[in-house]
């Protein structure tokens, strides 16, 4: 005899993981004999550029590689990371001690929580968000305030608005610019809010930077640890899975203060093992490439955002475009719900799109928009929303 098995307390607590779900619908509508044009999952179709394939291949014949990683990973990939900030934001880190590479941005996100917070702590998470902010939190037990972003305010969290009792036992914020879903950017003075509040409050800064590398009509992003104070009170995670068309290689990393760092190291410690070192190697390559491949990569998004957000405008769908990343966030034109406009659209039409309360409860009324297919299947999305909703 079997006997049931019951999920844990902690796992109950997590909504539904949106993008599993979305598989899922796809699977349907493509055994349904559907031609799918996604726009859904944010995945690069562009290929990971041929230089850091090619020392891939390299590395992953050597087999000194083959064996157990460095848990802080290679010395050489660290002084890669520390170049590179320095290069690109002017940014000073110390490469023992206030960096950490990852198996990608989403696991570091993910594990930050457990090293930082204790039960019943509160995390400030904004709302729509990334939904690892809020699982993270779950995992560890936090309590998830949520911070809602209203286009009115740029979509950036409001923080008069929070209670002061709340700001009192908060542990932790989450913020993420040039953000997802919203493609949303943030100036300078924003950060340097966040960080008067942090200080004031003992509220430590985690930034989600995954797309600092992704931006469009001359505009160049930010990093959170430029601003006077940062490195004192928060953490940045940068990814190069959309920097460099590398989402399965699964390589990122963390940098900051090193206390948050070394919390941070002390879960993954315990939990893995380090990233193939063949595939840090070949993050070392991406990383001294030169930023000519990043421009020609934005241009073929730039070209795709101007066709999509043109072609929504001639149905008469307002649509924002967006200055980074590559998600264009729209309001449902219709009266349904997001979830119910995103089926609607998939069953009569093949297009994936996000449903925006998939990402919180404020992101209902919206929908989320992928640059992430070519041209010609972007043309094609347009004419079928044109039947659609014209």
């Amino acid at each position: 005899m079997t006997f049931p098995i019951q999920f844990s307390d902690r796992v109950k607590r997590l909504p539904p993981y949106l993008f599993v779900e979305l598989d899922a619908a796809k699977r349907r509508a493509k055994g349904q004999g559907k031609d799918i044009i996604d726009l859904g999952v944010g995945d690069p179709d562009l290929p990971t550029p041929a230089p850091i394939i090619a020392a891939l291949a390299k590395a992953a014949k050597d087999p000194r590689n083959h064996r157990y990683a460095l848990d802080q990973g290679l010395p050489e990939l660290r002084r890669a990371i520390q170049r590179w900030c320095h290069d690109r934001f002017g940014v000073s880190l110390d490469p023992d001690q206030e960096i950490l590479p990852l198996i990608g941005s989403k696991e570091g996100i993910a594990h930050l929580p457990l090293g930082l917070v204790n039960p019943k702590d509160a995390v400030l998470v904004p709302d729509p968000c990334y939904p690892p902010y809020r699982s993270g939190t779950l995992f560890a037990g936090g309590e998830v305030v949520s911070l809602p972003l209203f286009e009115e305010n740029g979509f950036r969290p409001d923080f008069s608005t929070v209670k002061r009792a709340t700001l009192k036992k908060a542990k932790l914020l989450f913020l993420n610019y040039p953000n997802n879903p919203t493609g949303a950017t943030a100036d300078p003075s924003f950060f340097d809010e966040a960080i008067d509040i942090s200080r004031r409050h003992r509220i430590m800064i985690c930034h989600d930077a995954a797309y600092t590398e992704i931006a469009f009509d001359g505009f160049r992003p930010t990093s959170f640890l430029e601003r006077p104070g940062a490195k004192a009170v928060g953490i940045e995670f940068h990814s190069l899975s959309k920097s460099y068309n590398m989402t399965g290689w699964r390589i990122g990393f963390a940098c900051g203060r090193r206390e948050m760092v070394a919390a941070l190291a002390k879960v993954k410690a315990n939990i893995d093992s380090g990233i193939f070192q063949a595939v840090q190697l070949a993050g070392i390559a991406a990383l001294r490439m030169s930023r000519l491949e990043i421009e020609k990569r934005n241009r073929i998004y730039e070209e795709r955002r101007d066709l999509l957000v043109g072609g929504l405008h001639r149905l008469g769908w307002r649509v924002p475009k967006p200055r980074a990343s590559f998600y264009v966030w729209a309001r449902v034109p219709v009266k349904r719900s997001s979830g119910d406009f995103a089926k609607w659209v998939l069953n009569q039409t093949g297009i994936v799109v996000t449903p925006g309360v998939g990402f919180g409860p404020s992101g209902e009324g919206y929908v989320r928009m992928a640059l992430t297919v070519p041209k010609q299947r972007i043309e094609e999305a347009c004419r079928r929303l044109r039947k659609l909703l014209g």
